[in-house]
């Protein structure tokens, strides 16, 4: 830690203190949580007709988490994360991140940064729905839903500071506000974070003639950024049955790649005496630009409750992001910025919950989707589409601890016609046992990008065409769940099959096809060797077991984890550019691993006004498959964090420190690889949560 930040972080305690937290610190720990997300009404964990995994706050807070992707992958195994170039990607039972909801407080989240935009130091608690949920959902609910629970306390004033420092620069920042004064209430939050470019290997790996040839390179294997992010939420109660809301949201982040970063091109010689091959390498600037991503959300709705039976909700809302190219300042030009993808993706959804009968509750709506996209790079002008749906589920007590579920979602799209998604369920409860069933049908619309996008890449000659005839990807999911809890221990087994039909791929276009058509012939003689276009061309089969258990043991001790196993086949189609015949290839799923667990110790005591929590994290992943770089190594990281906290009236001190990466595992593989992690290795951090309550 340089002096500036310990200065910073100095100032930061001091300050803050006048608006620190008071908080229960050692709840017991709850086995049985609210969800609202596997119906879309409110049920307590275990008599949720849909299995629900449940990351709580103490979770969080024991693992010392910053960000929403640690956290999933820390503390669920059928989740972990990859990191490129791009940024950081989710996979979710094998599947990418394409195929699954990221909802907060119920709302859908869209644009690139869609992980980093919330605030993990003001969640409540993460909902994880494994499954297609596209019924009540909609598009994209193939792999699962994960919604995300922030804490909007009803204390008269709350406020809390979160400060976290460790190596490379990293530092998060988290300032959050509550006022509630009458019927008007006020929620307020701040993240700051940052962090600085590192390697593990300075060197890029280089193929030729099948001798490996390493080349320096000082692009960093994570990149360095800042970002800010602020939200707003005002909400006027007028009475128990009427309330109304208005939110919104700003996040900006920006890269920080080194602008003095270089890297070497090869050259290859041929000895025409000897037929011995030498290699000359020129230095080359490695970027001349940063990326930046900024985003704003806006919206607002109203909560009607006539009388106990009915629940009516209206929310409006949209979600706008852009990304730009931030083009660094050199000695022939000014900076200047380059719009690369904008998009707004709007949302307006009329629910009402309907209690029928003792027996019977209905949910029910109508929602409209409206999305738009600009992108330069993809040379896609200005492109919108439109999505109605109608929706209706159906909880039905059948028997004394037999429930039934029934659901189903109409759509209808101008450019993809009508869709019927349907979703059924089975839920036996007796005593502490629970039995679960389901189906669930699923879709993903193609994108904007998907349909109207062109690329040049002129490096290897490859033209990609846009394709508005593509059709929507569709799944049929099924899962059986098993669980056993009571006020200690909570066993929950779960097994699932996953097969996913018309998937969207590209597809390199045939010489015949492109000879019969003139617009291709003129592209061929251009220069252009490789055309193709994305098609409907692949599909996946994935099955799986999910296992998870949680023991609260005498002495303050609990033990938590969780085992995933994801066994994936993905049928390819490609053309052999020499027979111009396509066959059909079967690998796992990309990005896919199939066996991941979770490890999570914790021990509280209390001595009078001070606590104290020690927590071991550990996350152990087998191979991941990569269809480009094959599999990443196997790996495994350990974490020990210490909580102390120290209540004083309504002030809350809570100073904490830990390891991460405890053994100082790394992936030391040439730049440009398959990585299986991109830690640094052994870092120690320090943070500091500082909480009022009144």
């Amino acid at each position: 830690m340089n002096i500036r930040k310990f200065l910073f972080f100095s100032f930061t305690v001091l300050t803050s203190s006048i608006y620190a937290q008071s908080d229960d610190v050692l709840k017991t720990i709850d086995l049985n949580p609210v969800t609202v997300i596997g119906t879309g009404t409110y049920h307590k964990a275990d008599n949720s007709p849909v299995a629900v995994q449940v990351i709580s706050a103490k979770d969080l807070k024991d693992a010392q988490v910053t960000n929403l992707s640690d956290a999933l992958s820390r503390l669920t195994p059928n989740i972990t994360t990859h990191t490129n170039g791009q940024g950081t990607f989710i996979n979710f039972n094998g599947m990418s991140d394409n195929y699954m909801l990221i909802l907060e407080n119920g709302k859908r989240m869209s644009g690139d940064d869609r992980w980093n935009r919330i605030s993990v130091s003001n969640i409540k608690r993460i909902e994880i729905l494994s499954g297609a949920a596209s019924a009540l959902y909609g598009s994209e609910a193939i792999a699962g839903v994960i919604n995300i629970i922030t804490d909007e306390s009803k204390n008269r004033v709350e406020a809390s500071n979160f400060t976290k420092f460790n190596s490379k620069g990293r530092l998060d920042e988290d300032i959050h506000l509550t006022i509630n004064s009458g019927k008007i209430s006020s929620f307020t939050s701040y993240n700051h974070k940052e962090a600085d470019n590192w390697q593990v290997n300075k060197y890029q790996a280089f193929d030729e003639d099948g001798k490996e040839v390493l080349k320096l390179t000082g692009r960093p294997m994570s990149t360095g950024f800042n970002s800010e992010n602020i939200s707003e939420k005002l909400e006027w109660t007028l009475s128990d049955k009427l309330s109304f809301y208005v939110r919104g949201n700003y996040y900006d982040h920006l890269t920080a790649r080194p602008q003095t970063a270089t890297y070497f091109t090869q050259k290859a010689t041929t000895d025409k005496t000897t037929g011995e091959r030498s290699y000359s390498y020129t230095s080359k600037a490695a970027y001349t630009y940063d990326l930046h991503h900024n985003s704003y959300t806006y919206g607002g709705g109203m909560r009607w409750v006539p009388n106990k039976d009915v629940h009516i909700y209206l929310d409006v809302y949209s979600d706008n992001f852009v990304s730009k190219y931030a083009y660094w300042q050199t000695v022939e030009e000014e900076a200047y910025e380059v719009t690369r993808k904008r998009t707004h993706y709007t949302n307006e959804t009329l629910k009402g919950i309907f209690r029928l009968n003792s027996w019977n509750k209905l949910s029910s709506g109508i929602e409209l989707v409206q999305e738009a996209l600009n992108s330069e790079s993809d040379n896609i002008q200005f492109e919108t589409t439109n999505t109605y749906n109608a929706f209706a589920q159906d909880e039905i007590q059948m028997l004394k601890g037999l429930e039934a579920v029934l659901g189903m979602r109409y759509t209808y799209n101008a450019g993809f016609g009508s869709q019927v998604t349907p979703n059924a369920g089975l839920f036996y409860h007796i005593g502490d046992f629970r039995l679960r069933a389901s189906y669930a049908g699923g879709y993903r619309t193609p994108t904007l990008s998907q349909l109207f996008a062109t690329d040049q890449a002129k490096t290897n000659a490859r033209y990609t065409l846009s394709n508005p005839d593509l059709k929507p990807e569709k799944n049929g999911f099924w899962n059986v769940n098993a669980e056993y809890s009571n006020n200690w221990m909570s066993i929950s087994l779960s097994g699932y099959i996953n097969n996913i039909k018309n998937m969207i791929n590209y597809r390199t276009l045939t010489q015949s096809e492109i000879e019969g058509n003139s617009h291709l012939t003129s592209l061929y003689e251009e220069g252009w060797t490789t055309i193709r276009q994305r098609d409907n061309i692949d599909e996946a089969y994935l099955k799986g077991i999910n296992a998870n258990v949680k023991f609260i043991l005498p002495a303050g001790f609990s033990l938590s984890g969780g085992y995933s196993y994801t066994d994936s086949k993905a049928k390819t189609k490609t053309l052999d550019t020499k027979t111009q015949v396509y066959t059909v290839t079967e690998t796992p799923v990309d990005k896919s691993v199939r066996d991941v667990a979770n490890v999570n110790v914790t021990w509280n005591h209390s001595w009078g006004d001070y606590y104290l929590n020690i927590n071991l994290n550990g996350h152990i992943q087998g191979q991941r498959y990569s269809s480009t770089y094959g599999y990443a190594p196997k790996y495994q990281q350990w974490d020990l964090n210490t909580r102390h906290t120290f209540i004083l009236q309504h002030f809350t001190l809570e100073p904490c420190l830990g390891v991460e990466n405890l053994f100082n595992q790394r992936d030391t593989t040439p730049w440009n690889s398959n990585f299986s992690t991109i830690s640094p290795g052994r870092s120690v951090y320090v943070s500091l949560a500082l909480k009022f309550k009144d």
